[in-house]
């Protein structure tokens, strides 16, 4: 059984790898080579791809994080998960800026954010790098939005600030120790998950068989989101990387805080999820033991629902925000 939260990939193969992710584009391939001659890309270099009119950075823990903070209105801040980074919420973000005030950012380790290191590992918890870039901007009342392993991270930073978060919106989170005996994988992605550890490099069939394996629908998973991912894959190994990541760990810790939770929640949860399904969405909502946790039931999306589904999510965000937990 595998106590932690740890990326996904890592609950299926040894290393470290990244993500990130886009929006609807035409159907994806499964190329499988690399197109440089090196397995890894600097961050410079990704830095130099990625980067936009939006981008922003604060040093955090010693730590140069990126973040995007667009629109005008009520904050909403958006918490990427495993293997991903911050373009989870493109869509979203195109969506709801226009009436919302939306931050975004790439946690250590992930997008364009610094390497985790020792120093920065020793030195901090994991929601104190969240807390630093709200502090940075001067935030005071916020709704928080996460996603997988961001999920995690929303629901610690709720637990520790009630006085900063208004409503805590949840998807597709552990809130339990979990094993993935339960999985049944088809023989590409078995294979894809053997060439890794052989090459010891994520290429792009990799990510293909990932993403449309995590997917309620794999035609959503499209060749631009599989390019980003593979792109953000290729950042060098990262020792440190699962330092800063928040962490269901044995589940005792963790589900003390979340029943200390008084915010009100939904959570908008892909029940296509072959990790995490329904089930597992049950028994969130049980350890949320100070609040009254709602539940929004996407049958035919994964364990990715902003990025699966990021018009049906916005629409369900706007109407909590607005119609179901206005701000008191």
């Amino acid at each position: 059984m595998l106590r932690n939260f740890l990326p996904l990939v890592l609950l299926l193969s040894s290393g470290c790898a990244h993500g990130a992710m886009a929006n609807q584009e035409a159907a994806p391939s499964p190329a499988t080579t690399q197109t440089a001659a090196s397995p890894y890309l600097p961050l410079s270099e990704l830095r130099a791809k990625y980067e936009d009119s939006e981008s922003r950075y604060v040093t955090v823990g010693g730590l140069k994080l990126h973040y995007k903070d667009e629109g005008k209105g009520p904050v909403i801040l958006m918490l990427h998960g495993s293997q991903s980074s911050l373009r989870t919420y493109d869509r979203i973000t195109q969506l709801m800026k226009s009436d919302y005030r939306i931050i975004r950012l790439d946690l250590p380790g992930y997008g364009l954010s610094d390497a985790v290191t020792e120093e920065s590992v020793a030195n901090n918890q994991p929601v104190e790098m969240v807390e630093g870039v709200i502090d940075h901007l001067g935030l005071t009342k916020l709704t928080a939005v996460g996603v997988s392993s961001g999920g995690t991270m929303s629901a610690f930073l709720a637990a520790k600030r009630p006085e900063l978060v208004e409503r805590l919106v949840l998807s597709n989170m552990p809130s339990d120790p979990y094993n993935t005996a339960h999985l049944v994988m088809p023989q590409s992605f078995l294979d894809a998950q053997k060439r890794f550890a052989e090459t010891k490099v994520y290429d792009r069939n990799f990510w293909y068989e990932y993403l449309r394996y995590f997917a309620g629908d794999p035609a959503r998973m499209t060749d631009k989101k599989i390019d980003e991912y593979t792109d953000f894959g290729r950042r060098a190994p990262d020792p440190h990387l699962l330092g800063l990541v928040a962490r269901v760990g044995d589940g005792v810790a963790a589900q003390a805080k979340f029943g200390t939770i008084t915010v009100p929640t939904l959570l908008i949860w892909g029940s296509a999820d072959p990790l995490l399904p329904e089930s597992a969405s049950a028994a969130l909502v049980g350890h949320l033991k100070s609040t009254p946790a709602s539940r929004m039931l996407l049958s035919d999306v994964g364990h990715y629902p902003p990025l699966e589904a990021p018009d049906r999510f916005a629409s369900i965000l706007r109407i909590y925000i607005e119609a179901a937990a206005p701000a008191r």
